[in-house]
């Protein structure tokens, strides 16, 4: 019999591992939701990504030592605010740990109650389908149930620890 394979022990600080994801240019997210107190939450994430059209799917992952976790843990339901070049600011502050995030933001309640962030290019509606432990994070996969854009509008890029704003080729 044969022994089970295993990855390798990896030959790179973790300092090397964030700078080289970093060169993976993404856009910029604020995932939100409503806790069953009615309380607002949200966070910056550029770990978004599709993963199905049929059903619709997407993910995006949160560290285990978010504050945030608990709720996006038990919530139902989600939505990924994909922002738009001028909402860097909104980047930043829901990136920092301040108080309020929310204060002054202009946002109205998605179908299932979860804030949807105005002026931003995308929002994804998602019903919270399934929630996988892997290493430090947690993987949250959504089942969209509702989704919209502004055709034309430019988003925010990141890549190498900087904000970008699309450029046309």
């Amino acid at each position: 019999m044969s022994p089970t394979p295993r990855a390798a022990d990896p030959a790179f600080s973790a300092l090397e591992f964030r700078a080289a994801l970093g060169m993976f240019a993404t856009g910029v997210t604020i995932v939100s939701a409503r806790t069953a107190d009615g309380e607002l939450v949200g966070l910056t994430a550029n770990s978004f990504n599709s993963v199905s059209l049929d059903p619709p799917l997407v993910a995006w992952s949160l560290s285990q030592r978010s504050l945030s976790l608990r709720a996006f843990r038990r919530g139902s339901h989600y939505a990924i605010n994909v922002l738009a070049a001028e909402q860097r600011d909104l980047a930043l502050r829901f990136a920092a740990p301040v108080g309020d995030r929310w204060a002054g933001v202009a946002w109205r309640p998605g179908v299932a109650g979860a804030p949807l962030i105005e002026g931003a290019v995308a929002h994804f509606e998602c019903f919270n389908r399934g929630r996988h432990d892997e290493g430090d994070h947690l993987l949250f996969i959504g089942q969209v149930e509702h989704c919209d854009h502004r055709p034309g509008a430019s988003p925010l890029l990141f890549h190498g620890g900087q904000f970008y704003t699309e450029h046309p080729l």
